[in-house]
């Protein structure tokens, strides 16, 4: 939007804290190749926009805002004479994006002076030298350091999960070395016995109905109930009283391998009713290794099973061979964040996890969503635990429709955010944790990809023994990258 032209006043520029140090040749050279425009209300540039001149506000009201989703969101509102906005990063040339971070409006007549941006960078470079180089420097090193830490969080966060994936691997995998072990000792006693019984009194159709009760007895074994402990001391001692009853010794041995198996009296009394006296004890025996063996079989499944859903996991929460840009279930992301952090989150705290199963899927980048679940569940965990690392907790996901948006609720059940700090706990590097312990920037980072990345909303409620984290996102979208740049906002002197 073009403004009526203006005179130019070189003492009223010289009246402005921004140029009350320049000399009379520089306040000339200012009006000279700069200008002064008067704007009616409304637009004087937009969001997006290439950023082409740099505008000092000599009188009147300067309203920023910033695009979010179909929504103008007001950032900064001034009738202060010198605040500056636009093109003020110009000087910086085409190392960063020159467009217009922002949106200005103005909400009554105001007048500016307007500088051209290519101007504005070589006023800047030929008059203050040094303090380009100072803030450039300033710029760059703080926009490096952001990525070094950023990149050290990330690194972090990999190295705690890593190790948390590792002894979650190494519980299954361990049991499955030693089920396969017990299995082969079982089975080489299994072929001792066939070999004994091939030379005992068995006949043949003795043999066959033996080998039809070991079949029956091994789908019962994969059928099998779990019992109270209760239950199943009750169950050893009627099994352990059957074998001596009958004659076969070391029965307190045999009896919880057949309660394990979901094996009791009653399927005893069949096994007795199909085969002689003479051989009971035998087919008893045999029918043992074939519960031990079916048992030490589905432990083995168990555990390569728990493995593979471990590295299932593992892919769901990397992404690895997955768009960036996708429609994600939340629940789905949500799970494998909470399994790779099962061994940080520890067994003394309680997960709740109160899913509303009716939410559909979402356009994401479920990567980086991932990142902002380990960060919150991080730190949930970790005021959690503030209180002694073994105290207990409760952390509950929740999830539920609001509107057109989807919610995810982290709560935690620790002492709260203190009030002194609740304005400042999205700030870069502001962290509570002790040295060492925390960047600083897992909020910060938390806050860029559900905000700036996702035209989400991230906030907090807090009270001691009640605090939760809501992240809001949108259920449908326009496509990646919809947010934008961060904005910017009028600069006032400090």
């Amino acid at each position: 939007m073009n403004g009526q032209a203006m005179p130019c006043s070189q003492e009223e520029l010289g009246s402005l804290f921004l140029f009350e140090k320049l000399s009379s040749d520089q306040l000339a050279r200012l009006c000279r190749e700069g200008r002064v425009e008067q704007f009616d209300p409304g637009p004087v540039y937009a969001e997006g926009d290439p950023a082409t001149c740099f505008y000092v506000l000599l009188q009147g009201t300067v309203v920023l805002s910033r695009r979010v989703r179909s929504y103008d969101v007001e950032t900064s509102r001034s009738s202060t004479r010198g605040v500056y906005s636009g093109a003020f990063q110009a000087y910086l040339g085409d190392r960063v994006p020159q467009v217009y971070n922002s949106s200005m409006r103005v909400t009554e007549p105001s007048r500016f002076f307007v500088l051209p941006a290519d101007t504005f960078a070589d006023i800047m470079r030929e008059w203050f030298p040094m303090a380009v180089h100072l803030l450039e420097g300033l710029f760059f090193g703080t926009k490096n350091s952001q990525e070094a830490i950023g990149q050290r969080e990330r690194l972090l966060a990999l190295g705690s999960l890593s190790a948390g994936l590792t002894h979650e691997l190494n519980n299954p995998a361990a049991a499955a070395v030693r089920a396969t072990s017990a299995l082969r000792e079982r089975v080489a006693h299994m072929r001792h016995k066939l070999r004994a019984i091939a030379g005992g009194p068995y006949q043949r159709a003795s043999l066959e109905t033996l080998i039809e009760v070991q079949e029956r007895t091994a789908e019962r074994v994969a059928k099998t109930n779990a019992l109270s402990p209760l239950e199943a001391s009750d169950r050893e001692d009627a099994i352990s009283d059957w074998l001596d009853d009958h004659g076969i010794p070391g029965g307190w041995e045999l009896a919880p391998t057949f309660v394990q198996g979901g094996l009791d009296t009653d399927w005893l009394d069949q096994v007795a009713a199909t085969v002689d006296e003479g051989t009971l004890e035998g087919a008893i025996r045999w029918l043992n290794y074939t519960v031990e063996t079916e048992l030490l079989m589905n432990e083995i499944e168990d555990s390569t099973t728990r493995v593979s859903d471990l590295v299932n996991a593992a892919k769901q929460y990397s992404q690895l061979d997955r768009a960036p840009y996708q429609v994600a279930n939340v629940h789905e992301l949500l799970d494998s964040t909470l399994l790779m952090l099962s061994g940080k989150i520890g067994p003394h705290i309680s997960v709740v996890k109160d899913y509303d199963c009716s939410l559909p899927k979402i356009p994401a980048y479920p990567g980086e969503l991932n990142q902002v679940w380990t960060n919150l569940i991080d730190n949930a965990v970790s005021a959690m635990n503030g209180a002694g690392p073994d105290s207990p907790g409760t952390l509950t996901v929740r999830t539920a429709h609001e509107g057109d948006h989807a919610l995810v609720e982290f709560g935690d059940t620790g002492p709260g955010v203190p009030d002194e700090i609740r304005d400042r706990i999205f700030d870069p590097f502001f962290t509570t944790k002790p040295v060492g312990e925390g960047t600083g920037l897992g909020l910060d980072i938390s806050w860029r990809i559900v905000v700036n990345k996702h035209n989400g909303d991230l906030r907090f409620q807090s009270v001691p023994g009640d605090t939760r984290f809501q992240v809001r996102l949108p259920l449908t979208a326009a496509g990646p990258d919809a947010a934008g740049p961060d904005a910017d906002a009028p600069q006032e002197p400090s």
